[in-house]
């Protein structure tokens, strides 16, 4: 299922858009979910390093990088 957005964009740029046969919706599609993805990482290594600071054992850095990328996987899946 999807749903539609809408954003208004200067005309210039609707024009430059057009001229380079760029896929607008393809375009915002990719951009969103590549912001999607950036704050969940943001998010988890935020919440990783409050972990890492609560933990009395210090966490290995590889180890949080590992769950990062095991996380990342798990959502671009």
């Amino acid at each position: 299922m999807s749903t539609t957005v809408s954003a208004k964009i200067p005309e210039e740029l609707k024009r430059e858009l057009e001229d380079e046969n760029v896929n607008v919706s393809e375009a915002i599609r990719e951009a969103l979910e590549a912001e999607v993805r950036r704050r969940r990482r943001e998010r988890l290594c935020e919440r990783a390093a409050e972990l890492k600071n609560d933990t009395r054992d210090p966490v290995d850095a590889d180890e949080i990088a590992g769950l990062v990328r095991e996380d990342r996987t798990e959502h671009d899946r």
